[in-house]
């Protein structure tokens, strides 16, 4: 249950990461302050849903094609979080692509290193 709940944490805060560094580099995209929170819980949710969901509907598919899911999952839970929330907004095709390239990168690298920061601390404490 602990590590579920750490694990929930890390995606929870690895995406609000990468949501807030996507709206910080792309002048298309905007994140409202009121509304982070919730639109970063939903991004999250519909990201954790979405991804296995269409790895087992594309597991047929090409390795490229699997190898996009997570660029396809991102790009939807953008779109997803945008309509249903007033805490994200994304303006321009180009904005669009370049938000999924961004949040996507961002999120995975937050996703390696967030771990490894706590891990580091535990470890630390308990040398003590």
């Amino acid at each position: 249950m602990i590590r579920l709940l750490v694990r929930l944490l890390i995606a929870f805060v690895s995406n609000a990461v990468g949501l807030v560094v996507a709206a910080a580099v792309l002048d298309g995209m905007t994140l409202n302050v009121t509304g982070f929170v919730v639109a970063v819980a939903l991004y999250t949710v519909v990201f954790a849903l979405l991804q296995p969901f269409l790895i087992s509907v594309l597991r047929r598919s090409p390795a490229p094609v699997l190898g996009g899911v997570a660029l396809i999952a991102t790009l939807a839970s953008l779109i997803v979080t945008t309509l249903l929330t007033d805490g994200l907004s994304i303006s321009g095709a180009g904005t669009w692509v370049a938000a999924t390239v961004v949040v996507w990168l961002v999120s995975v690298l937050a996703a390696f290193i967030l771990p490894y920061l706590g891990l580091k601390k535990y470890l630390d404490d308990r040398r003590r």
